[in-house]
């Protein structure tokens, strides 16, 4: 648990702001929602947190990213935009898309509803369950990161901060910023290892 959380501070130093206002925040703690998936849950083990970093690229597809895209198709509005891509930042480090651990979910930012169900997909994952664990559905599901409208959350984050590719070098958040770049036109989500390869408890027991 501690060596990901270390890990997982090193990721998102290369990628966040800690300074900067997110442009989406959730606004203090997050809240029960009705009809939470996580509540039938609640007689196993919390499925810990964890961030586990890409670090090469690999297509053979993920069981348990499959799932979480037929879940999404399911269950959000919205629409696919594919899992894998090969992007490196280094000789042992990459984007989870390179390992076929995140999908791209188009919802775009300056559609209002679009907008409402962005903030209703992300208060869903990251809600107590009845029992008041926190952020139980990403724990549930492997969800260890969301990307949405230049703002980061990561898995033991308590709320989202700013996205360093959207900011200028004083810190501030660019007037123009490419919307997919920003994620404004699509929300992303990444999944743990155990999540992608459907080990966690919500695709077990679920």
């Amino acid at each position: 648990m501690r060596r990901s959380l270390i890990l997982l501070a090193a990721v998102v130093a290369t990628l966040v702001a800690a300074g900067p206002a997110a442009a989406f925040r959730l606004g203090g703690v997050p809240r029960p929602v009705a009809d939470n998936p996580a509540d039938h849950l609640v007689g196993f083990a919390p499925d810990p947190e964890v961030y586990d970093p890409a670090t090469h690229c690999t297509r053979k597809p993920k069981p348990g990213m499959t799932a979480f895209v037929g879940w999404l198709q399911r269950h959000a509005g919205g629409v696919f935009w594919g899992t894998y891509r090969c992007e490196r930042w280094g000789p042992h480090e990459a984007s989870l898309h390179a390992e076929g651990r995140a999908v791209d979910w188009h919802l775009d930012v300056g559609n209002p509803a679009d907008r409402h169900e962005a903030r209703r997909l992300i208060e869903l994952f990251l809600a107590p369950d009845r029992n008041g664990t926190p952020h139980a559905l990403a724990r549930r599901m492997g969800v260890e990161e969301i990307i949405w409208d230049c703002s980061y959350w990561g898995a033991g984050m308590e709320d989202f901060i700013a996205y360093r590719p959207c900011l200028n070098k004083h810190d501030e958040v660019r007037k123009h910023v490419n919307p997919t770049i920003a994620h404004r036109d699509h929300i992303h989500f990444g999944l743990s290892k155990a999540g992608a390869m459907r080990r966690t408890t919500f695709w077990e027991q679920g």
